[in-house]
């Protein structure tokens, strides 16, 4: 395909093209500026707006083929117009292959979220299960985050509760300690895990090295996927063993077999047909999807998630579940082979992006008979109950919210109802905090803690709330326009004095536009009959069973709650902490020497230089330092002296 320049005379705009309107103009002409430079190599493209803001991450074997199709703008649908004339500006970053630009794209879809791609919203990690090499005898673990070095790891885990009944089955077969090295050398006498014989305590030399070899060797082939065999060589042992009247070792191995038990069997939770693979289900409903995942390892069932991935009403199940592949694997390696319930548009460019991130071959399956397909089928209908579930929650919080609006005058439904509230005892570790709630219910990652600087009068929650207040709308665009976080709705825990204060610091910092209710439980504290503070009406109540007060109830507790733990956590680090930690040069271990020899920081504070001197692990110079910040007076005295001589 040909570029043409923008005043070219074979410019379509002069063979009778329809008038397109001037913003999307505007974005069409910035489009084809862009396409000057751009190759026709393969690699990734992002549109920005006016304000630098990403709008859209796109992947293409040719660059400026692709993005050329943008400038036909009247052959796009509506999303994509809107896209395009919000575009300003192009950037482009060159790739070897479309394969690298597919992950390369997905990369960078979750780390900037433009607003006009599928986004896999999926910030949590995922536990695995790892076995340490480090030490002479293994310890079994879950763990989360970055990979310990010289640490065999099975997994992925959907959850906490399904890497713990791995956990716990590992425990009771194969008797393998879950203690850290500390503990372990730290032990005298088993621990109760030896008693309820999850543990064959190498701690205290119950069993030796290498018998503690074999069980991890058993580990390893068990959560590899080979149970079958081992479970066939230990009933051979437990025979062989009660043959030759070993009863005690006959019932140890009994036990052991009965760990596999839970986990046994052919069915659509445990197929013995796939090893190890991920079965990736979609359905869409009313414009929205849910992508249901199981994680199958060693044909055990790891658990399953339900994912909801943003994406426009026009999307199509095959283009949001290749998007969501991609991004899916973007922080974990895929399986060999991964079962989905329809076609993928570019299904050998998936396979080939998912191969280089494993780093050996990955297929994609859609089965069409045997036990597949029915795990297929099993997971499309959790897809789709999860995605009915949800459909009805949100008509549930959707009638909430009109609500919401009706009964406090608002102009619109709100989206985003942020909650505050303050906590602290006589002014000590005060914290204000900020909780959010919408049509999906509350929004924990948006969730804010402020740590109040003060200072603060003890029982000045007015003052609070105004420094929280300020830190939140404090700060504003140059250009002045609204925020996309700013809230539809402030809900205040307090009654007319906190409304009052939040009314004045928002009109002092110019904002405006945002409706402000303060939430009392009144002179009475009855929970039930609340009042609220408004600027359009004078303070009023709900009735007792109404479903709006409820909800309303739910925000102004979630706020209490988390005001109260985050309260109780700065506390405690504030309890944690002594003078010693401002002293320079005193770390962990000698900060502990001192308390020991002292019994507390004020002694500390009050001992002369040579009682510093004295203490066993501080030398003379360290001790100088110690003395000299709590005593600077001394400091600028001995200063002098020196000086003069």
């Amino acid at each position: 395909m040909t570029d043409l320049p923008p005043h070219s005379s074979n410019h379509p705009a002069d063979q009778g093209e329809p008038l397109v309107p001037a913003g999307k103009k505007q974005g069409v002409e910035a489009i084809r500026e862009a396409l000057k430079t751009i190759p026709y190599s393969p690699g990734v493209y992002r549109m920005l707006s006016e304000k630098g803001e990403v709008l859209y991450v796109g992947k293409a074997l040719s660059l400026k083929k692709r993005v050329s199709s943008y400038t036909r703008i009247n052959q796009l649908p509506e999303r994509l117009r809107r896209m395009v004339s919000m575009t300003m500006s192009m950037e482009i970053v060159i790739t070897r292959t479309e394969a690298d630009a597919l992950l390369l794209e997905a990369n960078y879809i979750k780390r900037m979220k433009p607003r006009f791609n599928i986004l896999l919203r999926d910030d949590k990690s995922y536990p695995w299960l790892m076995l340490t090499e480090s030490h002479e005898f293994p310890q079994i673990t879950k763990q989360r985050g970055k990979p310990v070095k010289g640490a065999t790891y099975w997994g992925p885990f959907a959850n906490a509760w399904a890497v713990n009944q791995t956990l716990n089955l590992v425990q009771r077969s194969f008797l393998l300690r879950s203690c850290s090295d500390a503990v372990l050398n730290s032990r005298t006498r088993p621990c109760l895990l030896y008693q309820i014989k999850r543990c064959s305590a190498p701690c205290v030399d119950r069993i030796s090295k290498e018998d503690y070899a074999e069980l991890v060797s058993e580990a390893r082939q068990f959560l590899s996927g080979h149970s079958t065999e081992l479970q066939q060589r230990l009933v051979a042992e437990m025979e062989q063993a009660s043959q030759d009247m070993n009863y005690e070792r006959a019932a140890s191995i009994r036990d052991r077999i009965r760990g596999f038990a839970s986990i046994q069997g052919s069915s659509t939770i445990n197929p013995t047909s796939i090893n190890d693979a991920d079965i990736m289900t979609i359905w869409q409903e009313a414009g929205q999807s849910c992508i249901q995942v199981f994680f199958i390892r060693g044909s055990r069932n790891n658990g399953n998630r339900a994912f909801y991935p943003a994406h426009a009403e026009e999307e199509t199940a095959t283009d949001v579940l290749s998007a969501f592949m991609i991004q899916f694997y973007d922080n974990k390696p895929p399986p060999p082979s991964i079962l989905v319930n329809c076609e993928l548009p570019e299904l050998k460019l998936v396979e080939e992006a998912l191969s280089i991130r494993r780093g050996q071959k990955v297929e994609i399956l859609r089965p069409q008979r045997g036990e597949k397909k029915e795990v297929v089928e099993h997971a499309a209908l959790n897809a789709r109950e999860a995605l009915e579930r949800k459909l009805a929650e949100n008509t549930g919080q959707r009638k909430l919210l009109e609500g919401v609006a009706e009964v406090f005058g608002l102009p619109e439904i709100p989206q985003r109802i942020e909650t505050y509230d303050n906590s602290h005892i006589m002014g000590q570790a005060p914290y204000g905090v900020m909780v959010v709630g919408g049509s999906e219910g509350f929004n924990k990652r948006a969730y804010r803690k402020y740590a109040i600087k003060g200072p603060v009068t003890p029982g000045d929650d007015f003052g609070m709330m105004r420094e929280v207040m300020e830190r939140r709308f404090g700060h504003r665009p140059e250009n002045g326009e609204r925020p996309e976080d700013w809230p539809d709705l402030l809900l205040i825990d307090g009654g007319l004095g906190q409304f009052n204060a939040v009314r004045t610091v928002l009109a002092d910092l110019g904002v405006t536009g945002i409706p402000i209710v303060a939430i009392a439980k009144g002179p009475d504290r009855d929970a039930g009959r609340e009042w609220f503070f408004t600027e359009t009406k004078p303070p009023f109540q709900l009735p007792p069973r109404d479903p709006v007060l409820y909800y309303l109830q739910r925000l102004r507790d979630e706020a209490h709650r988390f005001a109260i733990t985050t309260h109780r956590a700065g506390r405690s680090k504030g309890l944690r902490s002594s003078e010693l930690d401002h002293v320079p040069g005193i770390g962990a271990a000698r900060k502990k020497a001192l308390l020991n020899h002292f019994g507390s920081a004020k002694s500390v504070r009050q001992a002369s230089l040579e009682e510093l001197e004295n203490a066993p692990g501080i030398s003379s110079g360290t001790a100088t330092a110690i003395y000299g910040h709590f005593h600077p007076e001394w400091v600028q005295k001995t200063s002098a002296d020196n000086r003069s001589h």
